[in-house]
Formats: C-alpha cells, structure tokens, sequence
C-alpha cells in the first residue's frame, strides 16, 4: 500500500474516526484511497502444508529419501544461534534434522522472526503464513514486523545464513532458482535480497535434473538470482565449496565413484586433498 499509486482496502467493518486505538492502526489512511466493505469476507489458505509427523509406516519414495538425504546433510552446517532464512522446498526440511542442541532462529521475508514448524491438521490459520504462502507455527518469541523492517534486517548483514534451493548452479557460485522463461512465476520474491545480504548462501538441491540433465554448470542458462553468491552446495551426491571464483569438491556420496560425479556434472571442479564422504 505504501508505494502504490491507488489502493482499495477491503475491510470486515467500518468504523467512525477515534474508535480504533492509534496503536492498532496497521496503515494510515494516507495510503488509503478507497474502502470496500466485504458481505462475506473469506480469509483463504493458498498453500496449506501440515505437519505430517511419522511417516505411519509408509514407505517413502526414491525422491522423498533423496530430498531428506540433503537436508540432513545441511544441517551440519548450521550452528547453535544462528538467525537463518529458509527457502521453499527441500530448505524447509531441514530443521527436521537438528540435533536437540541446537537452537535456530528462522526468519521469513514477510515479518516474521521465530517461524515454527507446521501446523497440524486444525491448527492452520490463514493469517499465520510465511513468505512462500505456506501455513506455520509461531516458535517460542515470535514477532513480527513489516516486510521493510524484515528487508532492514536482510539488508543490514544481520542473517548469518540463507539456505535456498537451486534450479542452475555455475562453478563461479552463480545461482540462478527464481523463473524458468516461460512459465509463470509471481516475483522474484526476496531471493536476491538474501543473496545479495552478505550472509552465507547454501544452496540445496538435487544434483541433476529430470532425465539426467545438468544443473552444475559451467555458466547458467536460466535467469540468475546472483552472481557469484553461493558459499556452499549441496546435493545428495556431492558437497562443493566456492572460494575465490573457484568449485571444488568437498564430500563425495558414500559409494559414489569420481567417474559417475565427473558425469553426472556439467563443469569441471577441484578436489580437496582429504576428500570425505557422506
């Protein structure tokens, strides 16, 4: 509302002037152009995701176990304390796989400082989402805040980690996870903020593409997200670092051979002396 040029604000009531208390007012009527008052106002839940639990038994699929294979990985980057953003997808699994020990922050562009985890079955509310649309929990201390004090806090270098996931990574740490030309997308959203924030960007996601394409590259195809920004990546054949324009390999897949990785990415990488598996 506050950078648009005309804003109609559908409401549930209209009241006269005074009655709502100063510090309940949310956006002044400065910003304000037009009321609409809504006979039946229906707070909709565009992307409801529960917390599911124990999997009941069920056996999980080859995609499911590969996703959760690089979330569990991941987590051995973070750190007791850190304030970190998550991505949608496979980033949102992995507090999932922290140990009791250690305690994150997680922050969503849209103002929110504490996400928890996802509601159970009845728990869902339509006002209680993060910035991927996706329905949350408050954590213990939540708050919240506008989207431009949650860009201030991006902005201002005060994240210590971004984890995200990755449609195209190029062996100079470019990343490129927000449009495939041609399809529809709605924005951008913050992701080149939080690459552009200084704090460390981990990318996560499956080493290739459907069919076996190559998404490790040495130059992007796709529309970048930001040049030169990822720290570290991780998929679940391989763990690389990017330092100094530079790709190299850190952790190989427990069982995976040098020759199927070499195939199965689409530049050339270094090796570290004491390469490890995972």
């Amino acid at each position: 509302a506050t950078a648009a040029k005309h804003v109609v604000a559908e409401v549930e009531e209209i009241v006269e002037p005074g009655q709502l208390e100063p510090d309940a007012i949310h956006t002044p009527g400065v910003f304000v152009d037009k009321i609409f008052k809504s006979p039946k106002l229906e707070k909709r839940i565009e992307r409801l995701v529960l917390d599911k639990g124990s999997s009941g038994g069920k056996e999980k699929s080859p995609a499911q176990l590969t996703r959760e294979r690089i979330a569990a990985r991941a987590c051995k980057e973070v750190q007791n304390g850190m304030y970190i953003n998550l991505g949608i997808g496979i980033p949102t699994l992995v507090p999932a796989f922290l140990p009791k020990d250690v305690s994150i922050e997680l922050e969503s562009e849209n103002g929110i400082l504490g996400v928890g985890p996802y509601p159970k079955e009845g728990e869902q509310d339509p006002d209680l989402i993060n910035a991927g649309k996706e329905t949350i929990t408050e954590a213990l201390g939540t708050s919240y805040f506008s989207s431009s004090q949650s860009f201030g806090i991006i902005r201002g270098a005060h994240l210590d980690m971004t984890i995200l996931g990755g449609m195209q990574v190029s062996r100079k740490g470019d990343l490129a996870n927000w449009i495939i030309p041609g399809k529809m997308v709605k924005g951008m959203g913050g992701a080149m903020d939080l690459v552009g924030s200084g704090s460390k960007v981990l990318v996560v996601m499956e080493h290739n593409a459907k069919g076996g394409a190559h998404k490790i590259l040495d130059e992007c195809s796709l529309p970048l997200t930001g040049k030169g920004v990822a720290t570290k990546l991780i998929t679940e054949k391989a763990v690389f670092n990017f330092e100094n324009g530079n790709i190299t390999l850190e952790e190989i897949a427990e069982g995976l051979s040098m020759e199927d990785l070499k195939k199965a990415t689409g530049c050339s990488f270094n090796v570290v002396n004491n390469l490890k598996t995972f």
